[in-house]
């Protein structure tokens, strides 16, 4: 079995963006053709705290390279304060033929590329041909850095970036963190209706309260595309007022997200009008001149996309270990028998 570490994850994905991309561009297009499997992901609270949580992704992706395997991720917020990533995760992938267990990887950086490599598909995609030239990042997380990264592929003429963040002075040291790897981008430290004001705005917070009204922001640009990647950050009237679009109607609209919040109140889905496989590849914006919101729930078979393509690049690199010992091993019968034992 082959095993990556964290910082082995890190070396293979150098330079390995543009791939990312296209690896989770594929893996929408396979979902969007049924040439996939995505059970309900598991959810894991500990008693007593309602703010943290460990999800369960299973999932099999076909294709002409499928693969099928386990995403084990953890959401612990209070980790920020002990200058801790909020999220840790281990992929685990297992061979189509006898269910072993053949490749584990550290996937926080994983899951962190694939989230912001599939919100800068959707921005691309919903745009169409208009450009992107300011950027609003609210939340100064692991999350929202990668978005940026992936932004920046896809919008090559982004020139300014708004960053906005709950704790006073984090939007400012990311901001400055940002200029420095970035000098052909401008990055402001701003409040909320700055941010807001730009033409693609990623929501990437640990809040779930539901705390922002866009109607409380009347001066945000026409066509505007909101990446709406937590999942609880908008009011109900938010998301029955904009242009939605989704990753899978069935995952999205559950666990009390804003989306099943909204259908909870109006009894429909019929504000979800589109999920991100039918409009991928598209050159023309959605008809409407409203704001377009896109909530992703997070599909496992991204996280097998990307590990796939990372662990492609490790073994080519001799990145990574192997580990024997991961396998049930031989039956004991049925193998005596194949070797002709008495």
């Amino acid at each position: 079995m082959r095993i990556l570490g964290r910082e082995d994850v890190a070396a293979a994905l150098d330079g390995l963006d543009p791939d990312v991309l296209e690896a989770v561009r594929t893996a929408y297009v396979l979902h969007g053709q049924g040439r996939s499997e995505v059970p309900h992901s598991g959810f894991l609270r500990p008693p007593g705290d309602d703010g943290s949580r460990i999800i369960s992704l299973p999932a099999y992706l076909g294709g002409p390279d499928p693969v099928m395997g386990l995403k084990w991720i953890s959401s612990f917020p209070a980790n920020v304060e002990r200058g801790l990533q909020r999220a840790s995760s281990v992929q685990i992938l297992n061979d189509l033929r006898t269910g072993y267990p053949t490749a584990v990887l550290e996937a926080s950086r994983i899951s962190a590329s694939r989230t912001a490599a599939s919100a800068a598909l959707a921005s691309r995609s919903l745009h169409g041909a208009r450009p992107v030239r300011t950027a609003g990042l609210i939340g100064c997380g692991t999350i929202n850095r990668r978005v940026l990264d992936f932004l920046a592929l896809v919008h090559p003429e982004l020139r300014t970036v708004t960053v906005q963040d709950a704790v006073p002075g984090r939007a400012a040291t990311f901001a400055a963190q940002l200029a420095d790897e970035r000098p052909g981008i401008t990055f402001v430290a701003g409040e909320v209706g700055d941010a807001l004001r730009t033409d693609t705005v990623s929501l990437a917070t640990t809040d779930s309260s539901y705390w922002l009204d866009l109607a409380d922001h009347p001066d945000r640009p026409e066509h505007q595309v909101i990446l709406h990647l937590s999942l609880r950050d908008l009011s109900t009237a938010s998301v029955l007022n904009a242009y939605n679009v989704v990753d899978d109607i069935d995952h999205a609209i559950r666990e009390q997200t804003s989306l099943h919040r909204a259908e909870q109140e109006v009894g429909h889905r019929r504000f979800v009008h589109a999920e991100i496989a039918t409009v991928l590849g598209r050159s023309e914006e959605p008809e409407t001149s409203g704001t377009i919101v896109f909530s992703p729930f997070g599909l496992g078979i991204l996280d097998l996309a990307v590990a796939r393509t990372i662990l492609v690049a490790a073994r080519r690199d001799g990145i990574g270990s192997e580990a024997a010992g991961f396998d049930p091993g031989a039956h004991r019968v049925t193998a005596a028998m194949a070797g002709g034992a008495a």
